[in-house]
């Protein structure tokens, strides 16, 4: 890889993660258009919501080290977590296929991913990733769970088909609110998942068995 493409990577993912430290103030302002009713994803349009930087240097690394190719992710946001997971690719020689529900984040990730030099290794799915994945058919090597909560055992159900022996599935905000379905689900299904906690119990690692 050039100097000038890991450059390229580093300078936009800096770039967005230092604003991704606003989102305190973005949040705060989906919260308060909730206060009658339940948080939609819409609320959370303007913030990243993203993964740190310690996660996506450590899912590189397991992306590099174990070979990994085929990569499905749920919930682009403004694309910092797929462009950690493009650039991985980009070394063992896969693709990213990654879905986002607002169209406005999915084309602001576009831009992100540009920017970073990696958009011929990234498709962008926009609409509800129940629909958007419905019909995918290829062996998934990775999966990254960061959207909805609510639809991550429903989505871990429908992509099982192309799961096989090895594959990885990592899931984050497993501290928060609405994730307790999905953690039951990987820990009690042992027969099919060997699951570990990790960064003190902010996301899940499971290995398909």
């Amino acid at each position: 890889m050039s100097t000038i493409a890991i450059h390229k990577v580093r300078q936009t993912l800096d770039i967005l993660h230092s604003d991704a430290k606003n989102d305190y103030k973005r949040m705060g302002k989906g919260v308060l258009k909730a206060i009658f009713r339940p948080l939609q994803p819409n609320d959370f349009k303007d913030a990243y919501l993203p993964i740190s930087r310690e996660q996506g240097e450590d899912i590189s690394k397991l992306i590099i080290e174990n070979n990994l190719k085929n990569v499905v992710e749920f919930g682009t946001s403004f694309g910092i977590s797929t462009i950690y997971l493009a650039n991985a690719v980009r070394t063992t020689g896969g693709k990213v296929i990654t879905t986002e529900l607002i169209e406005s984040k999915a084309l602001q990730a576009k831009q992100n991913i540009d920017a970073a030099g990696l958009k011929e290794y990234i498709e962008i799915r926009i609409g509800d990733a129940m629909e958007t994945l419905k019909s995918f058919s290829e062996p998934i090597d990775f999966l990254l769970l960061d959207g909805w909560k609510d639809l991550y055992v429903p989505l871990i159900q429908l992509l099982e088909p192309q799961f096989h022996k090895g594959t990885l599935i990592y899931a984050d905000n497993m501290d928060m609110p609405g994730t307790q379905q999905y953690a039951s689900y990987v820990l009690l299904k042992k027969e099919a998942y060997h699951t570990q906690s990790l960064h003190h119990g902010k996301a899940f690692l499971s290995e398909f068995l």
